[in-house]
């Protein structure tokens, strides 16, 4: 991966020193997790997918639709589906569909977003299987870059054998092992529940945030947002909302405690 530029040490600095180095560790997912991506980022990734699926694979629309479904069911992410399945280029594809010349007006967030991150205690991560000029993209345009020390894309995710994504146990606990961190300090936030079950499994604590999920999926399959799973420490609609649990109720112990590590 080589050295992180000037820029990102600093921005490093910068969002360690928010609230020290001591305290929780926040794993941050990004799309409807920091910002509303079903309302319009979502809709024109998922179209873009089946269309370069169509495209590479010369099949109908309607199969490449099927094959994106199912990979990213299976794997995690579309991508690791292609590339163990078809020949097609990884760099070449997340480029293509993650290209937003209108990013700006596309974006939508809770409103507050970077004042609710400061006050968490704590360091931040951002952990996305998108690529990482596209998670960047959004953080820079969101104006809350630097309150994370970095930014962990896909393809920081992968190792020597093979491109990863969550939910890879073995992507975690190398991840775990470079940054130090214990599983008992860390929290996940994630819209996406098997990644939060996975991760759970790991002593890492759960949060599900709910607030930009949308009713159904691009198949018309019902999305379910209703009950707290097992594997879930917390369920919240916002940020606005997690704040105010860590503060004073599910969770608050748990968070203290870390805090003295």
């Amino acid at each position: 991966m080589g050295r992180p530029s000037v820029s990102r040490r600093r921005r490093a600095g910068v969002a360690r020193s928010e609230h020290g180095t001591r305290g929780p560790v926040w794993l941050f997912d990004l799309d409807n997790t920091l910002h509303h991506a079903s309302h319009a980022i979502f809709p024109r990734i998922n179209s873009a997918m089946t269309t370069y699926i169509a495209d590479r694979l010369g099949v109908p629309e309607r199969e490449a639709n099927q094959l994106r479904y199912l990979y990213t069911e299976r794997y995690g992410a579309a991508l690791l589906g292609l590339l163990r399945h078809h020949a097609i280029d990884a760099h070449d594809f997340l480029a293509v569909v993650h290209d937003f010349p209108e990013l700006h007006a596309m974006l939508r967030s809770e409103r507050g977003l970077g004042r609710l991150l400061a006050g968490l205690p704590g360091r931040k991560l951002v952990l996305t299987n998108a690529p990482a000029q596209y998670a960047e993209a959004v953080l820079r345009e969101l104006h809350i870059a630097h309150h994370f020390e970095r930014c962990i894309s896909i393809e920081a995710m992968a190792d020597r054998r093979a491109w990863r994504a969550k939910p890879d146990p073995v992507m975690m606990r190398a991840l775990l092992r470079r940054e130090r961190l214990k599983p008992s300090a860390v929290w996940l936030v994630e819209d996406t529940r098997s990644h939060l079950k996975h991760y759970r499994r790991l002593g890492i604590g759960s949060v599900w945030i709910t607030g930009h999920l949308p009713a159904r999926n691009n198949f018309g399959k019902a999305l379910q947002r209703s009950g707290r799973p097992h594997y879930v420490d917390i369920k919240v609609q916002s940020l606005r909302e997690l704040r105010g649990r860590l503060a004073t109720g599910a969770g608050a112990v748990r968070v203290a405690r870390a805090s003295r590590r």
